[in-house]
């Protein structure tokens, strides 16, 4: 199966030197960035929320400072719904770096080309707005979904997130539109490994490695379904 045998790909490439230096690194940038998304629904919470409400012993409360501190409290808890959009700003920030890597390591004769940085990163804000969404929706729909709310979380998160990491890897290699033929063509395979690196992403501690292992786990999956597992020529991108 492609997906598994990308994914550890992917993980074997954790510990190899140069891309566990990049690793070193992601892990900074994405505690920085679950922690930037974090204040942002903070302030948010307390600067749009309004109205009060008069609890027993309590008295009054004014709802958006209130949900503001909740939200802190609730930092572990949010975390499980909110690194899938940290993973999706990954992507467009920084998962460049480690598909140079892999495919300097394992694809030497099939170099990607680099991709705008800011195209890249324009392309991965909607991904990432989308997956907030998706995360938010679930968490306030958990009491009526009941069971299904993990199945609704890790299915559209990871074709999501399946759709923004393979199209960051067929981008070094191909146009746009032949990229998104490509991975609609393997639409199976690459909503699979999606949904293996969303199921990753709510493991504790070991999530904050997973944007890592997810550029590098569909960088195989790229050249696996492109190519198969042997280098070739590079494909044409406009």
């Amino acid at each position: 199966m492609s997906a598994m045998q990308a994914l550890l790909r992917g993980w074997a490439d954790l510990l190899r030197p140069r891309i566990f230096s990049l690793l070193l690194r992601g892990i900074g940038l994405t505690i920085g960035l679950f922690i930037l998304l974090q204040i942002a629904i903070f302030w948010a919470l307390r600067l749009f929320v309004g109205g009060s409400v008069t609890l027993p012993f309590w008295g009054e409360i004014t709802l958006g400072p209130a949900l503001s501190l909740g939200s802190l409290a609730l930092f572990p808890i949010l975390g499980f719904f909110l690194m899938a959009p940290v993973a999706a700003a990954f992507a467009g920030l920084y998962a460049e770096r480690v598909a140079r890597q892999v495919e300097a390591i394992h694809y030497p004769a099939r170099p990607g080309a680099e991709p705008d940085f800011w195209d890249g990163l324009l392309e991965s804000l909607p991904v990432m707005g989308s997956v907030l969404v998706v995360g938010l929706l679930t968490l306030i729909a958990t009491p009526l979904l009941g069971p299904f709310a993990p199945l609704l979380f890790y299915a559209a998160n990871g074709w999501l997130l399946g759709r923004e990491f393979f199209q960051m890897a067929a981008r070094r290699h191909l146009d746009a539109p032949a990229a998104t033929a490509l991975r609609q063509r393997h639409g199976t395979s690459v909503t699979l490994l999606g949904v293996m690196i969303a199921f990753a992403l709510t493991v504790p501690v070991a999530n904050i490695a997973v944007p890592v292992l997810a550029a590098a786990s569909f960088t195989h999956l790229f050249h696996l379904l492109s190519a198969g597992t042997g280098p070739s020529p590079s494909h044409p991108r406009g």
